[in-house]
């Protein structure tokens, strides 16, 4: 019986203000509150006090519950319960309110971040709790990015949460019940807490008590700080929300979920007199505020106030008022881009007249632009700013040192010479701290990480100030001293400490006061001393800031500020007094009086670590490091005090728990404190040369003298580098704009590639020469690369290798260029001499070499040649520096000489050029800059001069690049570079921009001009935001019908097309799902079609990630008749950027040689079903409605399935995967097409549908085939093959035999016969459409081409897939999803609309009705009855025209590939990318799932107990229950992100409610699926840092054992998931697999009803004895097989398999890599292997049958292997054509499951 307490209000009275809960009911007595399980004390460093700790695996076994029993009652009436927590990192909790309701009702409210989504009773209210993590972590990141799935384990840096919660309103809102009291509070596993209280008042965390009391803070009614026993701590400097997270549920006034617990957006409470929280203010209070504003804002300088510089690059920022100016305030200020904000305005100050003032003002935060001396607006260059810089890709400069840690450890802060950068380690975001103005030598953080110091190398030294947070200058200040290497911050950050020389070389330390800085922007100096003694390294200390220790070449110093002097007391080195110290770190403890307890660790070069106590100035211990001595496989130790080389440390960091050392032999090593032992270390490219540890201690940051930045992340043990850098000089560089690749040269002789978006290097290229310029191909993955030696070389990118090397030149090359269509290499060298080479053959020979015809000298490098846009022209300073020279591109014949010296008449010197470059060809300019600082524009046809700029920059434009549109030209000069407007028609016609420290040596645009590139010191990458200038859009809702005449009158192109939008349906599609899809933007690579024939090139492969550009060729519309003769062939163009287009799965596998085929009739095996269909291939499906045929691909085989029966026929010939089917008109024949892998050509075979044999097989393409098809009356048969060759073949229809082929110009998609005349066939490509006529003269065949060019109306697009009408109509779809209308005779496209948001890639049409399928997974039926009435007439349509309607729409589980459908389009079947075929019926509107199957690898199969069914699982996260008779799909559990790794059933005879299959995932889980109930039951966690890749039930279903790749094997209970036994003895090396066996354990003289066996990767087998009863398990035998060393590709080694052998006793059955490609059996009585036998491939799998002693072995050769384990007679079956991976008989070894990749086979087992 509940006792439930009347509350009155005397019950109130009591509990106000507050009720401690701990405190009310003394919890540490435990006698009004209970504990259960796992319920622990302990010390949390972030509070630094205690908090209880609730773990385990179970949370109802493990919680804290008030009051001690249920039938008590806590009474508390406090409307908001707060509870104060930290979920565990990685873990889940449950949380338990039991709330009464004034009618007596008690209501249970659980929250938990187990929970995935609300549910509720009247009764019982649940809420998912999702848990935030630190800002700007990767689960942070990924929180706000995604919609759904933020339920789940804490993250790992999960914050302390105060989570208050409105009871009232709670059960007001979700039940319409009145609160009444808190009964009960259960808080379970896991999770710590540090209180629980309830309140009537809100009371708001972080907010000072004592500044409430004093009126500093005003809080509205009903609110009120946060009790200090209830608070959290806040860090100095910090403030509370940045370290803690408040939750009010449910939110008040936020756009939060209604039914989830989550962080609000905005959960920090601002309250400040100027932003006051409640909208009803006093009126007092109200006047004082509105004065706020009045008093702070700035005035306005005086007019003898100087021009400021920018203290910062420029961002696209609108432009705020200040005092009474205008809103935009525009000055003719040189282009120098100066910016006002509004936030944190302050009045300007300058700084010192004298060096030897003592105090210096900071200038402005924002330098403020003065006003405009004229009331007229000028025209300037919008937008502005038009770069905003993205991206550096660089490291170091000044010194390499200069890398720190933020507060959070989340951003690293590192210099990049005259710029610093924070990166975000997360994301790779960057933000830039700009105003210095050479290379920067030094940086400090604060420790509170809101001051950032930083130094530039100068002969007067400039320190600069900068707050953290928002990147802003709050000060500059003159140092005194010519160079600086060292600053130190006090923790505070209130004392700046930096060590340089002076003018006398003599070193120097200034201390300043930095403590109001922020607020006043002054900085004092506070002492400054001159020593003779050297320092390497100084650091302030944490107890003290008036203390630093310095260390340097003989000496180790404490220094001491008072009274405004510096004096040091050096430390009594001894013996080592004659060391070179390098650096030094501070070990701190957090004890009362923690100086008494500081320890100094310093480094030395001769590897000497002394241990300092720098309170006594003793030295404590001394150890000596050095090179490691290996004494053990898994165990490294150092020596640390011998004779002999010691380890050079050039940096030491220390934290509470190790010390890391980074040194010059480039190891990052971590040591234990007193350094007996490394136990982690990280190898460099070079000596390591800075350390830091993260304040959390998790993280290593690490930099080495050749420009690395990385980290070492002790938690998971892996290492991330941040940053590479080249260590000298870029010289040149150039953009593939296709891969988004760039590569660089630079002077420390390397050639390296990057990828653009990633900052990361790809390719290190190291030269024995330097290199001296760079260009990419721009379609193919190759470069050229010039050197100082003079020689071309041309690599090849995915290879890695040289392609052709050539000297044509005796001094360096300045100059390389492609032309832009790709066929021509040009080079230039400084001894004059200009090549020609043909870039179209893989040597790129070259055709011609020019003496003496360039100026001599390296002036011109990098960009000494520019080659025209259409590739005509080539031109170049020469042959003297007077002259600039235009040729021939073709013929190097000279066009042109232009003489710049003569064009200035009225100049007394003599000009000189230094730089060209092309414009458009249409505007027919070419640029040329001079050494007098003008800019040239002269006519390429009459050398005219037509326009000139003078005083580009302040020295001479070192390069210069015009953009595609010729709107826009880049100059660079010195170390700025600056954006024109082209026309320089402006008022202000540039725009400046800052950044490099060193000359800018070149600069482009990207090739999509979406970004600019800029290299010299570093590589910048600028955001270019001309091109963002786009007029207005307006947007008008499609009404539901519309005629397509008037729209045409409207708004039809210039050659009659009409483009506007199609009307959709007049009924209801809201509901049917839309996905959205981005259209590709692409480039055109050539204007024309090539008429004269080239060799064809041979180049590697491309890979198969990367995105292409399309190719397209602008033909006019109109004859362009191409015969047989004349079409020519591009080589491998690359392949096509679109889906429709197939690529080849990759597969490392080979055939094997010598198979064993048995006669027919003697199979052991015949294959039974396939499941799965090929979602790869392309139109890989044939189906006839009236012969019922229906035929699709899976892998290699063809499969002929009955619809009604659901039993399979085989068609077996291919080796490889079958990319395309076709059947003829009369469905007797069908042809199916595959490639023939790396050294064969492809192979087609026709097959008889009636019997199944093959008819014929032809072998002629050389990659694989894209399409085939057959003419209408079957006479033809046509293949097309991929974008390697891009073949179209013709063949006779009857023998198959080749009667003609023609080489198209680019990769052809699809290609179909016209349904209206045999002997006509359109192709569409990246191209556009072929029109195809079949001409025979008498035995000889030919076929005439006419191309036609996508409309320019219809935008720059692809066609991609086909289809006829039966009135002679031609539909083409196109990559953007349009569809155009071709009429055949005239060969015009009359009619195009937009018909899909994605690519269309598949079409049908049959009378009226136009079906289109598209990779946004729709299928849409379109009505195309307007289309028969627009076709003949002109442009001026009748009015009356009916519309094109959208009937129906589909959206199904994948890109659309394939379909079928009958003669009036009602019904057919479809297939899916994602291994599905759909049968659609348009008429019933609906879709029913004939065939699935796994689209990406599969993980496991296995039959269950009983036969009845099998399971299987794969990498998509999937486990797929089948039915075994018919095959069909009966359930499938989707885990999201994870890959399923194994699979097993329960075993039978288990008493309980239903089977159960349990699946071991990536993420260490262990998951239990019900199939009674078709649900989870159960999610174990056993390997937490592992994947799990086996998982068995014991035989008797007693507990379940898993197995992780760390080798760590875990037995739980599969009922309540708790964890009974790890066993641990293969720790190192990845578990294969793991079987259980009931067995006679008398015969072995253990105890235990069953054994089990584990097996490992390193050839290792553990055999166990087990009696799960008892929790009995011992070892019965421990097997170790030898074997050579393995290769150096140890990923190609076989696994380990083993397993006990069902029909022998005691015989264990082992395969594995060794000195035999062998199986052994291995008697477990007689200890010793009784036979062997021999295999042709390494076992790949193996599996045992229960009867007829026969073994199942997959092999990488693609082949099953059936063997006799007697007598050793085996039979191969190749009808898999990858890797067979997977097989598993079934129990009664009737049965044989085999899996290669996606493909699973089901097979009848027969005798031997």
């Amino acid at each position: 019986m509940t006792v439930t307490p009347v509350v009155n209000m005397s019950s109130r009275v009591w509990q106000h203000p507050y009720v401690n809960i701990f405190k009310h009911t003394r919890v540490e007595e435990w006698k009004r509150a209970s504990r259960k399980g796992d319920v622990s004390s302990h010390m949390d460093k972030t509070l630094k006090c205690s908090v209880f700790r609730i773990r385990g695996s179970v949370p109802a076994s493990n919680f804290i519950q008030f009051p001690k029993s249920g039938s008590q009652s806590l009474g508390l009436t406090g409307r908001f319960f707060y509870l104060l927590f930290r979920p565990t990192p990685g873990k889940q909790f449950v949380a338990h309110l039991d709330i009464a309701a004034e009618d007596g009702q008690v209501i249970r409210v659980s929250f938990s971040n187990t929970c995935k989504e609300f549910k509720s009773t009247s009764t019982w209210l649940q809420f998912p709790f999702l848990c935030s993590a630190v800002h700007g972590s990767v689960f942070n990141c990924t929180a706000h990015a995604a919609k759904n799935g933020l339920v789940g384990p804490a993250p790992e840096h999960v914050r302390w949460v105060c989570l208050c919660m409105d009871l009232r309103s709670v059960l007001s809102s979700y039940l319409n019940r009145h609160y009444s009291h808190l009964k009960a509070i259960k808080l379970c596993a896991n999770m710590s807490v540090k209180n629980v209280m309830t309140s009537d008042l809100l009371l708001q965390p972080g907010v000072d008590y004592s500044a409430v009391k004093h009126g500093a803070i005003v809080l509205g009614e009903g609110c009120a700080p946060m009790p200090r026993e209830m608070s959290f701590p806040v860090p100095k400097g910090t403030s509370w929300h940045h370290v803690y997270d408040y939750i009010r549920f449910p939110s008040d006034g936020q756009k939060m979920p209604f039914d989830s617990i989550q962080k609000s957006e905005t959960a920090e409470v601002t309250m400040s007199p100027d932003r006051p929280e409640s909208g009803s203010l006093s009126k007092p209070v109200q006047d004082r505020v509105s004065l706020i504003p009045q008093t702070t804002t700035p005035r306005l300088p005086s007019r003898k106030t100087a021009t400021l510089l920018t203290s910062a690059l420029p961002e696209l920022t609108n432009l705020t008022s200040v005092g009474v100016w205008e809103n935009k305030v525009c000055v003719d200020d040189g282009g120098v881009h100066v910016f006002v904000h509004r936030d944190h305005d302050r009045a300007t100050s300058s700084m010192a007249d004298s060096l030897q003032e003592e105090v210096f003002r900071a200038p402005v935060s924002r330098p403020i632009s003065l006003p405009p001396t004229k009331a007229t607006k000028q025209k300037k260059l919008y937008p502005d700013p038009i770069l905003h810089l993205s991206r550096i890709i660089g490291f170091g400069g000044g010194t390499m040192k200069g890398a720190v840690w933020s507060q959070l450890g989340d951003e690293v802060v590192y210099p990049c010479h005259a710029v610093i950068v924070s990166l975000k380690i997360s994301s790779g975001q960057q933000r830039f701290f700009t105003g210095h103005t050479d290379k920067v030598s030094a940086l400090a953080l604060s420790g509170d990480c809101t001051l950032l110091a930083s130094v530039q190398v100068n002969t007067h030294t400039l320190l600069r100030l900068w707050d953290y947070e928002s990147g802003r200058c709050l000060a500059l200040v003159a140092t005194c001293m010519h160079t600086i290497n060292t600053l130190s911050f006090s923790q505070s950050g209130g004392i700046l400490c930096g060590v340089g020389k002076n003018s006398h070389k003599k070193t120097m330390i200034v201390v300043w006061d930095t403590e109001g800085v922020n607020k006043t922007g002054l900085v004092s100096v506070l002492a400054k001393a001159h020593t003779d003694v050297d320092i390497q390294a100084l650091q302030i200390t944490c107890c003290n800031q008036t203390h630093m220790v310095s260390c340097g070449i003989s000496n180790v110093r404490l220094w001491r500020l008072r009274g405004g002097s510096l004096r040091s007391c050096p430390l009594s080195l001894g013996q080592f007094q004659n060391l070179e110290f390098t650096d030094l770190a501070l070990q701190h403890t957090h004890l009362p009086e923690p100086s008494e307890e500081h320890t100094l660790f310093v480094s030395s070069k001769s590897g000497h670590i002394l241990e300092v106590d720098y309170v006594t100035m003793a030295i404590k211990n001394v150890r000596r490091l050095l090179p490691s001595q290996q004494s053990h496989v898994h165990h490294r130790e150092k020596q640390t005090f011998s004779t002999g080389p010691g380890i050079a440390v050039n940096s030491i960091s220390v934290c509470d728990a190790f010390c890391a050392t980074g040194s010059e032999d480039g190891f990052l090593r971590l040591w234990t404190l007193d350094f007996s032992a490394v136990f982690l270390e990280a190898e460099h490219e070079g000596p390591v040369c800075h350390t830091s540890i993260s304040d959390d201690g998790l993280k290593v940051l690490a930099t080495t003298s050749t420009g690395n930045l990385g980290y070492l992340d002790i938690s998971s043990r892996g290492y991330s580098t941040l940053m590479r850098s080249h260590t000298d000089t870029v010289l040149g560089f150039s953009v593939d704009g296709i891969r988004q690749q760039l590569t660089t040269a630079s002077s420390d002789g390397t050639i390296r590639v990057w990828d653009l978006h990633t900052m990361q290097q790809l390719y290190d290229f190291v030269s024995e020469d330097t290199p001296s310029s760079v260009a990419f191909h721009p379609s193919l993955p190759m470069f050229c690369c010039g050197s100082s030696a003079g020689r071309i070389r041309v690599f090849d990118i995915p290879t890695a290798s040289l392609l052709a090397q050539h000297q044509q030149h005796s001094e360096c090359v300045v100059g390389c260029v492609f032309s832009p269509d790709g066929e021509r290499l040009f080079s230039a060298g400084a001894d004059g001499t200009l090549a020609l080479y043909n870039s179209a053959h893989q040597e790129l020979p070259f055709i011609r070499v020019l003496s003496n015809i360039l100026v001599r000298g390296t002036e011109c490098a990098p960009d000494a040649l520019a080659v025209s846009g259409d590739s005509s022209r080539l031109a170049f300073v020469g042959p003297t520096e007077y002259t600039v020279t235009i040729m021939d591109a073709r013929s190097l014949d000279e066009l042109l000489r232009v003489d710049v010296s003569i064009m200035d008449v009225e100049s007394t010197s003599l000009d000189s050029a230094l730089k060209v470059c092309f414009s458009t060809p249409s505007s027919g300019h070419i640029l040329i800059s001079t050494s007098a600082n003008r800019i040239l524009y002269v006519n390429t046809h009459t050398g005219r001069l037509q326009k000139q700029v003078c005083d580009v920059h302040k020295q001479c434009c070192l390069s210069l690049v015009v953009s595609d549109d010729s709107h826009y030209l880049l100059t660079a000069g010195q170390n700025t570079l600056k954006v024109w407007d082209y026309s320089m028609t402006l008022d202000i016609n540039s725009q400046v921009f800052i950044g490099h420290s060193e000359h800018i040596k070149q600069l482009r645009f990207t090739p999509d001009q979406t970004a600019v590139v800029s290299v010299g010191d570093a590589i910048f990458l600028w955001d270019f935001l001309g091109h963002t200038q786009n007029s207005p859009t307006v947007r008008v809702s499609p009404p539901k019908s519309a005629d397509i005449g008037p729209i045409a009158d409207r708004a039809s192109s210039s050659n009659g097309i009409p483009c506007a939008s199609v009307p959709f349906p007049s009924l209801d599609v809201s509901s049917i799902k839309r996905m959205e899809h981005q259209a590709l933007k692409f480039s055109t690579l050539c204007d024309e079609l090539r008429q004269n024939p080239s060799p064809e090139p041979v180049l590697s492969p491309t890979p198969s990630h990367a995105t292409f550009l399309r190719v397209t060729s602008k033909v006019a519309q109109g004859d362009s008749s191409l015969s047989t003769n004349n079409m020519i062939s591009n080589g491998d163009t690359g392949r096509p950027d679109c889906y429709k287009h197939f690529v080849p799965r990759c597969n490392t596998s080979r055939v094997e040689q010598g198979i064993a085929s048995p006669p027919p009739g003697e199979e052991g095996l015949k294959l039974k079903a396939v499941i799965g269909y090929n979602g790869n291939g392309r139109d890989n499906l044939v189906w006839n409605p009236h012969t019922g045929l229906f035929v699709y691909s899976s892998g290699c085989i063809c499969v002929v399935e009955n619809l009604h029966t659901g039993s399979q026929r085989h068609w077996l010939h291919h080796t490889e995967e079958i990319s395309t089917l076709a059947v003829t008109h009369d469905a007797q024949m069908v042809a199916s097409a595959s490639s023939g892998g790396t050294s064969k050509k492809s192979l087609i075979c026709i097959w008889n549908v009636q019997d199944g044999s093959r008819r014929n097989s032809m072998s002629y393409h050389k990659g694989a085939v894209q399409s085939l098809a057959f003419s209408r009356d079957d006479r033809y048969f046509l293949s097309v093959g991929d974008y390697h060759e891009q073949e179209v073949a013709l063949w006779s229809g009857s023998s198959f035999e080749l009667l003609c082929h023609i080489t198209a110009p680019t990769a052809v998609h699809e290609a179909l016969f016209s349904p209206m005349n045999c002997n006509l066939l359109s192709c569409v490509g990246t191209c556009g459409l072929l029109f195809c006529q079949i001409n025979t003269r008498g035995h000889q065949t030919e076929l005439q081409v006419q191309s036609m060019s996508v409309p320019d109306d219809v935008g720059e697009t692809e066609l991609t897939s086909l289809c006829y009408s039966s009135d002679g109509l031609l539909f083409t779809g196109t990559s953007h999803g349009q569809v155009c209308v071709w009429e055949c005779s005239s060969r015009r496209c009359f009619m195009s609309w937009e018909a899909d948001e994605g690519e269309i890639g598949v079409m049908l049409c049959s009378g009226d009705r136009l079906m289109c399928g598209s990779n946004s997974k729709c299928l849409r039926l379109w009505s195309v009855t307007a289309v028969q009435s627009l076709r003949s007439k002109t442009t001026e349509r009748a009015q009356d025209s009916s519309g094109v309607i959208l009937e129906q729409e589909l959206q199904l589980d994948g890109a659309v590939v394939s379909a079928v459908f009958d003669d009036v389009m009602e019904m057919g079947i479809v297939g899916t990318s994602s291994g599905t075929l759909w049968y659609i019926n348009w008429t019933e509107n609906s879709s029913i799932r004939l065939i699935t199957g796994h689209k990406s690898k599969v993980n496991g199969v296995q039959f269950s107990p009983d036969e009845s069914r099998f399971a299987t699982c794969g990498q998509d996260g999937s486990v797929r229950i089948w039915a075994a008779p018919s095959n069909e799909l009966l359930v499938q559990f989707q885990v999201l992100n994870q890959s399923c790794e194994c699979v097993c059933w329960s075993p039978a005879g288990i008493e309980d409610t239903g089977v159960r299959v349990s699946a071991g995932y990536s993420d260490g889980t262990v998951r239990i699926f019900n199939l009674t109930s078709s649900e989870m039951e159960l999610k174990l966690h056993p390997h937490p840092t592992s994947t799990v890749c086996a998982v068995q039930y014991s035989c008797y279903g007693l507990v379940l054992l898993s197995a992780g790749q760390d080798g760590m094997i875990s037995v739980s209970n599969p009922f309540t998931g708790s964890t009974v036994r790890v066993f641990r003895d293969h720790r190192g090396s990845p578990i294969t697999m793991v079987q259980c066996n009931k067995k006679q354990y008398k015969e072995f003289g253990l105890q235990g009803d069953e054994l089990w066996l584990a097996a490992s990767n390193d050839r290792r087998v553990s055999v166990w004895a087990a009696d799960w009863k008892k929790g009995e398990c011992d070892l019965l035998d421990w097997l170790t097989f030898p074997g050579p060393a393995p290769p150096e590709d140890e990923e190609s080694l076989p696994p380990t398999l083993a397993a006990f052998s069902p029909t022998e006793r005691g015989i264990l059955v082992y395969s594995s890599y060794g000195v035999d490609k062998e199986v052994n059996f291995y008697c477990l009585i007689k200890k010793q292997v009784l036979r062997s036998i021999s295999l042709t491939e390494w076992a790949q799998c193996l599996s045992l049958s229960s009867k007829g002693r026969l073994l199942s072995i997959g092999s990488k050769g693609r082949v099953v292997k059936l063997v006799h384990s007697s007598s050793g007679r085996f039979q191969d079956f190749p009808p898999h054509s990858d890797c067979v991976h997977l097989c598993s008989f079934s129990p009664s070894g009737q049965q044989l499951l085999t899996a290669a990749h996606n493909e699973i086979f089901l097979w009848s087992v027969h005798s031997l």
